[in-house]
């Protein structure tokens, strides 16, 4: 396979990581063929690292950018071809444990080149119709020699870390590994079958893409550092339609009696003054375990945003409701907490499903005093009532108390109103929006919440 150009690469690189929801303006292209001008091709790892700090907006955005920079910009190996009858397993894995306990990447690169190279190919002739990271994992078992690396730390160091630590992190560069098994069987994929092709398959998302209802604990922690600075954006956003909407429009019967002095001509138009007061909040938070991610989420955004209100009410929910507030009151909350914090409040009775009607008939019972004509009300559910019934007109009442009330939610609309979804019912009563990921949740807020 001939090599393409430098250019080429960087266009390519730019078109897939674009592909994959990373937003890189032409000025940050030309930035990028400038890093590789004044970096070159020999040092790898700087050219990757001039590369990111040219092209991505936060660090959040590496989980797209490593993978796809390695295919377009592969490490340069030379491995002999063999088969697995001349391959010699535990040679390798006594190999990798010596590497692993050096931390050393650019040799347990090589190993796992070879690795691929004598354990993963498949096919009528090995090594001719592809290669195989599970495969390879799986007869090499990289895992296994965790003990053997113990043992190497050890003699190398009498000053080793404590057990736990030391099996934790030689647990981390034996991951770190099997990226490089499966990195590896990615570039030689992209060798057959094209850079594009590869880059453009895989199954690579940035956080603010995730989708919350499958976000697993990995995914939801990133969420949690990205809450702060989202925070940041939305409330300056807030700030400038605060002050667009403090101007006030203008007043045409004052501007007309104005224009009599200058012969009819409205010279000086006369703005209708405001009172700007801060609005009210009130939230209705589905915490079962179905959706706990995405209102855990958008609790913790709300609690970041909480100066821009008068006032913030949180009530959780799950077959009965019970306020919160206090249990995410900003200075005290831990995040990680935020969820066993909020299992200490009275959201079930006698069973643990959800019940939107039982749950919201008894907020307008307990707590319509919450409402008021300066209050918005933000619903956050996948409205799936167990077949029990949806109590719409508790919605319908909360409608007409509050100023104005959103539905977010976390539910693809395409699934809205199947199996035990009332999502229909509600959204005819109040606004419903599908809001599944970061990207989305930050758009709705910023446009629907109250200046």
């Amino acid at each position: 396979m001939s090599t393409p150009p430098v250019a080429d690469r960087v266009t390519s690189l730019v078109r897939a990581l674009r592909e994959h929801g990373i937003r890189i303006g032409t000025g940050e292209s030309v930035d990028a063929a400038q890093a590789v001008a004044a970096l070159g091709l020999d040092r790898r790892e700087h050219l990757r690292e001039g590369l990111a700090a040219a092209l991505l907006h936060d660090q959040g955005q590496r989980v797209v950018f490593d993978p796809v920079f390695d295919l377009h910009f592969p490490r340069a190996v030379d491995v002999a071809p063999r088969g697995p009858d001349t391959f010699d397993r535990d040679k390798l894995r006594e190999r990798l444990a010596r590497a692993l306990a050096a931390n050393d990447r650019a040799t347990m690169a090589q190993l796992a080149a070879e690795a691929v190279d004598g354990l993963g190919g498949y096919g009528a002739t090995p090594g001719s119709d592809g290669y195989s990271a599970h495969q390879t994992l799986d007869r090499l078992r990289p895992q296994t020699v965790l003990a053997q690396a113990r043992a190497h730390v050890r003699a190398g160091n009498s000053a080793a870390f404590t057990d736990r630590i030391e099996a934790d992190e030689i647990r981390r560069r034996i991951e770190a590994f099997r990226e490089q098994v499966r990195g590896e069987v990615r570039r030689r994929a992209a060798e057959r079958r094209g850079a594009d092709d590869i880059a453009r398959r895989m199954p690579l998302t940035t956080a603010d893409r995730t989708d919350l209802l499958y976000a697993g604990k990995a995914q939801l922690a990133e969420l949690r550092r990205t809450v702060h600075p989202l925070a940041r954006k939305l409330a300056t956003r807030l700030a400038a339609r605060r002050r667009r909407a403090a101007r006030g429009r203008i007043d045409l019967r004052r501007t007309l009696r104005g224009s009599l002095s200058t012969g009819g001509v409205p010279m000086r138009p006369v703005l209708r003054k405001r009172r700007p007061a801060r609005p009210e909040l009130v939230l209705l938070c589905d915490v079962s375990g179905s959706v706990a991610g995405f209102a855990h989420f958008t609790l913790l955004l709300v609690q970041a945003l909480h100066d821009e209100f008068s006032k913030v009410r949180v009530f959780a929910f799950v077959n009965r409701i019970d306020e919160v507030t206090d249990l995410i009151a900003r200075g005290t909350a831990d995040p990680d907490g935020l969820g066993g914090r909020i299992t200490q409040a009275a959201v079930t009775g006698w069973h643990g499903s959800s019940d939107y009607g039982a749950a919201l008939g008894e907020f307008v019972e307990r707590y319509e005093g919450a409402l008021g004509p300066r209050t918005s009300v933000f619903v956050l559910g996948d409205a799936r009532t167990n077949h029990r019934d949806p109590n719409v007109a508790a919605v319908r009442r909360i409608g007409r108390t509050a100023r104005r009330v959103h539905w977010l939610n976390p539910e693809s609309r395409s699934e809205w109103d199947t199996g035990d979804s009332a999502a229909g019912a509600y959204a005819d009563v109040v606004e419903m929006h599908e809001c599944r990921t970061v990207r989305q949740l930050s758009a709705l807020v910023g446009r629907l919440l109250p200046v």
